[in-house]
C-alpha cells in the first residue's frame, strides 16, 4: 500500500510553488517588464492627446470626464494594436459567416510574420556572438551586404525557379559571412575591438549600397531614382500573394532556429564558443584556439544576418534601395537582448517585435497614435529586461535560485 501524502508535504509544495511564482525568474521578469512598458505607454498615449489632456484641467471638478476619456483612448489604441497584430474578430466572424474571406482574416497575422522573419536571423546573429563573448553591433551592415549580394544575384542570372532562389539565398549568406569575418579576423589577429570595427563596417555597407544602386547595370534603366532592377520572380521567396505578404522566409527562420539551437547545445563548435564566451583564458588553457573561434563565430553570425538581409530583399522589397534593409540589424540587437541570447527565446522575441510593428501600423491609421510609440514600447521592454534589479525592486520580487549567470551579456 502506498502512503498518502501528508498535509505538511502538500502545504510545502503549494508554498514552494507560490514562492517561486513571485520570484525574480526570467519568465516573471519578462512578463512584468512587458506590463510596465504597457503602463508607461498608456501614460504616453494620454499625454500625447491634447483633447484628453485638456480634461485634466478640471479634474477636481469632474474627474469622471478625464478618467473615462483616458480609458477610451487607451483601450481603443491597444485594441487596434492587437487587431493589427493578430487579427480583427470582426474579420474572422465575416469569414465564418461567408461575407468575408480567410485572406482578410489572416492578413494581420501575415504582416506580423512578415516583419518578424528577418528579425529572427539578425537576432540569432547577435545572440550567437553574445554567447561567444563578442558584442556584434554589425548585424545591420552584414544584413545590408546580404541584401546586396542576394539582390544582385536575384536579377542577374536567369536560372530555373528553385535554383535561382537557392543561389540568391546562399549569396546572401556569403555576403554577410564575409562582412562578419572581417571584424572577427581583426579581433583574432590584432585584438581590435569588435564594437568599433562593426560600427565602422555598418557605415561602409550603407554607403556602398547607396552608391551601388546608382551604377549602370544595377540601377533600373527605366527609373531615375536610386533603385535597382527588380529581382526576378524565380528568385523571389514564394508567398500567398494578395493581402497575405507572408513568405517562405518564416519557415526558413524556424529551420535556422533549430539549427542554431543544435549548434550551441549539441556541436563541438558550440561547446568551444560557449567556453570561450565564459572564460577565454581558461578555454585557451584547455587547448581551444580562441582566435580561430572568434573568426569563425563572427563569420557564422554574419552569415545569419546576411540571410536576414536576403530574406528582406527576396521576400518583400524585390529590389535594392538605400533603405532596403531598414533597421533589421539594430532591431535584431534588441531582439537578442529580449530573448536573453537563447535561440528559441530570440525567435519568439522577434515575433513580439513583428507583432508590435504590424499592430503599430493599424494603431497609427485607426487611432491616430504615432508609430514611434511602438518603438518606445520596444525600448521600454528591453530596458526593464536588461535591468532585472529594477523590476525586482519595483515589484519586491524574491531572489530565485533558477537565475543563473548564463543569462548575462557578453563581456565585450
Amino acid at each position: 500500500m502506498t502512503a498518502e501524502p501528508r498535509k505538511s508535504d502538500e502545504d510545502s509544495f503549494v508554498s514552494h510553488f507560490v514562492r517561486n511564482l513571485w520570484s525574480a525568474n526570467s519568465v516573471t521578469v519578462t512578463l512584468l517588464s512587458a506590463f510596465l512598458a504597457v503602463v508607461i505607454g498608456a501614460v504616453l498615449i494620454v499625454v500625447s492627446d491634447s483633447e484628453v489632456l485638456a480634461k485634466f484641467g478640471y479634474f477636481t471638478a469632474r474627474p469622471s470626464d478625464a478618467i473615462s476619456s483616458s480609458w477610451e483612448l487607451i483601450s481603443t489604441a491597444y485594441s487596434d494594436l492587437l487587431k493589427g497584430a493578430l487579427g480583427d474578430p470582426a474579420a474572422y466572424q465575416a469569414w465564418f459567416s461567408g461575407t468575408g474571406t480567410w485572406q482578410e482574416a489572416f492578413a494581420p497575422l501575415s504582416e506580423t510574420l512578415t516583419y518578424a522573419a528577418p528579425l529572427v536571423f539578425t537576432g540569432l546573429s547577435v545572440a550567437l556572438a553574445f554567447r561567444g563573448g563578442l558584442f556584434n553591433i554589425g548585424a545591420q551592415g552584414q544584413a545590408v551586404l546580404g541584401c546586396i549580394t542576394a539582390g544582385v544575384v536575384g536579377f542577374s542570372f536567369g536560372l530555373p525557379i528553385v535554383l535561382n532562389l537557392l543561389i540568391a539565398l546562399i549569396a546572401g549568406v556569403i555576403g554577410g559571412a564575409i562582412w562578419g569575418f572581417i571584424p572577427g579576423i581583426l579581433k583574432a589577429r590584432t585584438g581590435a575591438h569588435e564594437v568599433i570595427t562593426t560600427i565602422m563596417l555598418n557605415y561602409i555597407a550603407s554607403l556602398f549600397l547607396s552608391w551601388l544602386v546608382l551604377q549602370k547595370g544595377v540601377q533600373d534603366p527605366d527609373r531615375t531614382d536610386a533603385i535597382s532592377k527588380a529581382v526576378a520572380e524565380s528568385a523571389q521567396l514564394p508567398s500567398f500573394g494578395g493581402v497575405l505578404r507572408v513568405h517562405l522566409g518564416i519557415l526558413i527562420a524556424v529551420a535556422v532556429t533549430f539549427g542554431v539551437a543544435w549548434l550551441l547545445n549539441r556541436s563541438a563548435f558550440g561547446f568551444e564558443l560557449r567556453a570561450v564566451g565564459a572564460n577565454p583564458h581558461a578555454a585557451e588553457t584547455a587547448g581551444i584556439s580562441v582566435a580561430k573561434t572568434y573568426a569563425l563565430l563572427m563569420a557564422v553570425a554574419g552569415g545569419l544576418a546576411g540571410l536576414g538581409g536576403a530574406t528582406q530583399v527576396l521576400g518583400t522589397a524585390h529590389a535594392l534601395t538605400p533603405a532596403v534593409a531598414g533597421n533589421i540589424g539594430f532591431d535584431g540587437l534588441l531582439v537578442a537582448l529580449l530573448g536573453r541570447n537563447k535561440p528559441w527565446s530570440t525567435f519568439f522575441a522577434a515575433l513580439l517585435f513583428g507583432a508590435l510593428r504590424a499592430g503599430g501600423n493599424r494603431m497609427q491609421t485607426f487611432s491616430g497614435i504615432s508609430l514611434e510609440l511602438v518603438t518606445v514600447l520596444q525600448a521600454l521592454i528591453v530596458i526593464f529586461i536588461a535591468a532585472p534589479a529594477l523590476v525586482k525592486a519595483i515589484f519586491r520580487l524574491r531572489a530565485s535560485r533558477s537565475m543563473r549567470p548564463g543569462v548575462t551579456l557578453a563581456k565585450g
